[in-house]
């Protein structure tokens, strides 16, 4: 048989389960294969924090260390978010952190696997599982964490530098939730923070954008 093609797949609300509860989605989605990304990753990696959390911190896709461990942001990028929204504020109990696509895209060199960020067909064929962690959690606040996880709500049209940093609306055509976030919050991926060479002047840019949130949350 013929391997499928990335246009084969259906995406993942055949895989989304009627039990719409964080144990419920964190097994259901192993099995997952709305798109092509589960032949090559370890596993899916769903979100991770308190089912009440205030804010749902929404990233782009799990990396390398994500895939491996299972849970995300636990390298550098993670890392640095943890110190960031401390110095902003924000209490772990009060947040719930995902990415809008839940298996890691990469391309090998040689032994290393580098990141390679996902598709747009790829975020849509995932976006079902966004949608049940959304109704599972149903926080205050969205925090955006980049461009992927932007457009993942918003639309290919979004871009991070014209909304960051301040509350703007639930897109009334987003993502099917019966009760939308009050509010959402764009600011960069802490992966661009980590990469840049004004590393400092971005993590204050950084933090600065989360204390809006952390204001929100109140």
């Amino acid at each position: 048989m013929a391997p499928r093609s990335r246009t084969d797949f259906p995406g993942a609300g055949s895989w989304v389960p009627d039990d719409v509860t964080l144990p419920a989605l964190h097994e259901a989605v192993q099995a997952c294969q709305g798109c092509d990304l589960f032949r090559d990753a370890t596993q899916a990696v769903m979100g991770s924090g308190d089912a009440n959390a205030a804010v749902m911190l929404l990233g782009e896709q799990p990396g390398d260390r994500e895939d491996v461990a299972g849970e995300p942001f636990v390298g550098p990028a993670g890392k640095l978010l943890d110190r960031a929204l401390a110095d902003a504020g924000i209490a772990p109990e009060d947040t719930y952190v995902t990415n809008a696509v839940k298996h890691f895209r990469f391309e090998r060199r040689g032994k290393q696997r580098i990141h390679k960020s996902p598709s747009r067909g790829q975020v849509l064929a995932c976006a079902p599982w966004l949608s049940a962690e959304l109704e599972a959690v149903r926080p205050r606040g969205v925090v955006i964490l980049g461009g992927t996880a932007g457009k993942a709500v918003y639309g290919s049209s979004f871009k991070v530098g014209e909304s960051r940093g301040r509350l703007i609306d639930w897109p009334t055509d987003s993502l099917a939730v019966h009760r939308p976030p009050e509010w959402v919050l764009a600011t960069i991926h802490p992966s661009a923070a980590l990469r840049a060479e004004n590393r400092d002047e971005m993590y204050a840019g950084l933090v600065a954008d989360l204390r809006v949130a952390a204001g929100a949350v109140g």
